[in-house]
Parts: structure tokens; C-alpha cells; sequence
């Protein structure tokens, strides 16, 4: 079990970008000493969290206390293929000193260079070759495939042995030999460990979840399942006691409305009473003024109770999560069930609303395929909508609006506000340059443009959709992508996402060959 002391602390933690957003906004918790998964919603600020304990970045305000060394294994790998495998895993330095200690030089800077990792070539390559990796520390990176390179980062950073590792969504793009491979890393890994990912079988090998959401961050015992449940269990409870204050609220308003209509009629007795001048007018004063006090007295107390319930009620409310998750509804693009859409190569034909999904390992040319298919190589329509893993499609000096209106130049200005509003593009988001967006805020824009095309595309061509997902935002685009009465071609390495859209066909890319898998 891993020690209860923590490895990373966060008080008060506070980030600002230069323009003002504020993803870290007053955040106080902890990581413990054994496997973290980092979950939340998009934007809440899981990448900008691990490079700020990374020291990356600095706070705005706050503190950080890390317990040891970070080492941080960014979301997007920036690759120079001419870097060899030592390069990549960061004993580069290491190895050239010991190799020239071997040859006979004895110099003090080539031993300080070594400090006591003698042996990092050696570990290295045994490192390596467990996970079935290049085990050459001279191979360069431009020889790898892209999982290979992901997989020999992260081997770099367990061989560097950093007190505390960080690794940002390290199953991006990763097939499901390397991702099982990844697993296995994670499974025998020693030290703090923090991954942020929305793999959900990499997300059960952690010992703790973390949430991170609305200013805090929480940690659940156990895996992410366990994390669902505890959640579940404790909105059931916040639900139960919402319904339970709303009733106390109603049943106290009506207690006033009572108190109310009695305090009316003896106000009303009492106007008669003098009317009748049935009594003294001393007396009369007297029984006045007495009302008039217990009135006031059972008003203020009604009103006390309606004021206590309705702050009951709030406070009930904040309980309950009402997160705020990306809304897709796909409209009916008009296909006919034996519609010609596109050929695929090998005679490969996709007609009428199929679900087709297309696999293979990394490097077998899945994404060229694509793009060929979406550059009109075998395409039967041209209401085509195509998502790449790379959005660089998106013009940067366009406005988030120009840049969606340009799939559905027809539709007038307010409406497409209002259908960008449910992509959680909303208010002034919409006047922001392209170039000024998060990833995950270009990524919610570049499926705007795709989804909210006028007319709608009949063949969906998507590359890895949900590699910028939260979890809860993919579950949203499977149930769209299941209702969805158009043609869809996905490529995808995430068996669960793939497994739940209902696939009429898959595709297997393998070798420079296309096969039907099923």
C-alpha cells in the first residue's frame, strides 16, 4: 500500500494566463506517495495542474510543496527525429560519459556526468526490451512508429527517477497492444505517480482518484470505478436531501400563507370592532396594540421559517451536480439505405447510415487513408465532415463564429450562436480568435464546424474523436454518434468507445492491407 504521506501539496493555488483566464482558482489538496488518476471536466485545468507541480509554470498565487523531484510527460510529444532513443529517454548525457570513461577518458566532468548511474544504459535496454521496444539507445527517433516513441518517453521517465512523475493523457493515439503495454508500466510502477486520462482501464490500476472541480481537489479511495460509485452514492444522498428540503420549504410557505391569512382576518375583526365601537376606546387601543405585537411576532417567525427552508433548499442544491457537459444533437442527414457513399481501398464499400470503424497498429497508414477518402479519392458525396487528430484546420485569425459559420454559411448569426452554446461556446467566446483557444477549446470548435454543418454531412469521417474528451463529454458523442441516420467512418484505439456505437463493420489496416474484421 503506498504511505499515507503525501507527495504533492496545493494550498490556496491560484493560475492566471496573461488574458485572464483563471483554469487554477484558489485549489488546496494533495497527491499521495502511490498511483494517481487526475480526472475532470474539460477546462477545468488537469494539464495547466501537472505543469504548475512540474514548475513549468509559476502561480499566480498559492503554493506548491512537492516532496522530491517532478518529472512531467506532456499531453503532445514535440519529437525531433533526428534525436536518438537516449535522447528521448534523458540518459543521453549518462551514456556518452560512461562510453567515454571506457575509452580512457578520465576526466572529473565525464564522472560527474555519471554521478552513480553506471548502469543506465543497461537498464535502459532491459527496460525497453520488457516492453518489446527498440532496445537500441543509438536508433533515431524518426525510425519509431508514434506509440513507440510515446512508450520510450514515458520508460525515460521512470528511468530518471524523479521522486514524482506526471504524465498527461500518455494513451493518446496509443493502439491496444502499446496502450496494454502502458499498462503494464503502470501496474509496476514504483514511486508517486499522477496520470491524467480518460482511458478508463488505465484509470482502474490507480490506487487513488482525484477530481479535480469548481476550485477543489478531492480524492476518492481506489480506482476510478470505486470513484463512480462513491460519487453515485453520495449524489443519491444530495438528491434525497434536496427533495427532502424542497418539501420543509413547501410546507413552511404554506404555513405562512395560513399565518398570513389569520393575522388578515384578525386585522379585519378588528376594523369592525371599532366600527361597532362595541368597547371603550381605551380598551380598544389596548387590544390593538397587543394584536399588533403578536401579529408581527408570528409574521416574523413565519418568515423565518420559509427563509431558513429556502436556504435549506440552496444549499441542498449545491450538493447536487448539475456539471456543465457538451450537448450533441445530430441532425438527419437524409441518407438512404442503399446509398453509395465512398470506396475504400480493396473494393471496400460504404453505403446508407453504416457505422464502419476503422483499426490497425500505429504507422499502418489509417490516418493517410482518411485523408485521401476526405481528399476525394473513392468519395460517392460531397457532404463529407471530417475531424482530424491535428486541428490545424482551423484558420487562426478567423473568430470561433467565422471559423463554424464557414460549415453553414446560411444559418444567421444568432442561431449559430445559440448551437454553439451547447459545445460550451457561449457570450463573448464566440468574437475570440481561433489562434487565443485552449486545446480543448479549438478541439469543442473544430466538432462545432463538423456537427453543426448546414446541410449536415452524410459520411462523419472522425481520427481518434475522443482523444480530447472528458469522459463524461465522450459519453455525450457516443450517444449522438448512435442516433446519428448518416454514414460513419472512425478511427479509434479506444476499444470501449468503439464497442459502444453499435459498429455495423470493422476494418482492419494492417501491412498496406485492408481486411474485413467483422
Amino acid at each position: 500500500m503506498p504511505s499515507p504521506t503525501p507527495s504533492v501539496v496545493l494550498r490556496d493555488l491560484t493560475f492566471s494566463w496573461p488574458d485572464g483566464a483563471t483554469p487554477i482558482d484558489h485549489v488546496s489538496g494533495a497527491f499521495g506517495a502511490g498511483r494517481t488518476g487526475l480526472v475532470g471536466l474539460n477546462g477545468a485545468g488537469k494539464s495547466t495542474l501537472l505543469r504548475l507541480v512540474a514548475g513549468l509554470l509559476r502561480p499566480t498565487s498559492g503554493s506548491i510543496q512537492v516532496t522530491g523531484v517532478a518529472d512531467y510527460l506532456p499531453q503532445r510529444l514535440t519529437l525531433d527525429t533526428h534525436l536518438t532513443v537516449a535522447d528521448l529517454l534523458g540518459v543521453r548525457d549518462v551514456v556518452d560519459a560512461v562510453r567515454a570513461i571506457e575509452a580512457g577518458d578520465v576526466r572529473p566532468e565525464r564522472f560527474d556526468a555519471v554521478g552513480d548511474a553506471w548502469d543506465a544504459e543497461d537498464r535502459a535496454r532491459a527496460e525497453l526490451a520488457a516492453l518489446g521496444l527498440p532496445a537500441d539507445v543509438d536508433r533515431q527517433v524518426g525510425t519509431l512508429s508514434g506509440g513507440e516513441a510515446v512508450l520510450t518517453a514515458v520508460v525515460g521517465v521512470r528511468l530518471r527517477r524523479a521522486d514524482v512523475a506526471l504524465l498527461d493523457e500518455p494513451t493518446n493515439n496509443l493502439d491496444g497492444a502499446a496502450r496494454e503495454r502502458l499498462h503494464e508500466l503502470v501496474r509496476s510502477w514504483r514511486g508517486a505517480l499522477v496520470v491524467v486520462s480518460h482511458d478508463r482501464a488505465l484509470l482502474e490500476l490507480v490506487d487513488e482518484t482525484a477530481e479535480l472541480r469548481a476550485g477543489a481537489l478531492e480524492t476518492f479511495g481506489g480506482a476510478y470505478s470505486a470513484y463512480e460509485e462513491q460519487l453515485a452514492a453520495r449524489q443519491e444522498a444530495a438528491r434525497r436531501a434536496l427533495r427532502d428540503a424542497e418539501a420543509v420549504l413547501r410546507r413552511e410557505r404554506a404555513e405562512r400563507i395560513k399565518a398570513a391569512e389569520r393575522i388578515a382576518h384578525s386585522e379585519r375583526r378588528g376594523r369592525k370592532d371599532v366600527a361597532e365601537a362595541r368597547y371603550v376606546k381605551a380598551a380598544i387601543n389596548d387590544r390593538r396594540n397587543s394584536a399588533e405585537k403578536s401579529q408581527a411576532a408570528r409574521r416574523a417567525q413565519a418568515n423565518a421559517k420559509e427563509d431558513a427552508a429556502r436556504a435549506a433548499v440552496e444549499a441542498a442544491e449545491r450538493a447536487v451536480r448539475d456539471d456543465v457537459r457538451i450537448v450533441v444533437d445530430l441532425p438527419d442527414p437524409g441518407v438512404a439505405p442503399g446509398r453509395r457513399l465512398a470506396e475504400l481501398p480493396g473494393g471496400v464499400v460504404i453505403q446508407g447510415p453504416e457505422r464502419v470503424a476503422l483499426t490497425g497498429p500505429n504507422g499502418s497508414g489509417k490516418t493517410t487513408l482518411l485523408e485521401r477518402l476526405v481528399g476525394g479519392e473513392g468519395l460517392a458525396t460531397d457532404r463529407v465532415g471530417y475531424l482530424p487528430q491535428r486541428l490545424d484546420r482551423l484558420d487562426d485569425d478567423d473568430t470561433v463564429l467565422e471559423a463554424v459559420r464557414a460549415g453553414a454559411p446560411h444559418v444567421p448569426p444568432g442561431e449559430l450562436r445559440g448551437r454553439l452554446a451547447r459545445f460550451l461556446v457561449r457570450g463573448d467566446a464566440v468574437e475570440r480568435p481561433v489562434a487565443s483557444l485552449s486545446g480543448g477549446e479549438r478541439f469543442r470548435v473544430a466538432l462545432a464546424r463538423l456537427l453543426l454543418a448546414d446541410p449536415p454531412a452524410q459520411l462523419l469521417v472522425l481520427d481518434e474523436p475522443t482523444n480530447n474528451l472528458d469522459i463524461a463529454s465522450a459519453d455525450r458523442l457516443v450517444e449522438a454518434l448512435a442516433a446519428y441516420r448518416g454514414a460513419l467512418l472512425v478511427v479509434s484505439h479506444d476499444r470501449a468507445f468503439l464497442d459502444r456505437l453499435s459498429l455495423d463493420a470493422e476494418l482492419s489496416l494492417d501491412g498496406g492491407t485492408l481486411r474485413r474484421v467483422r
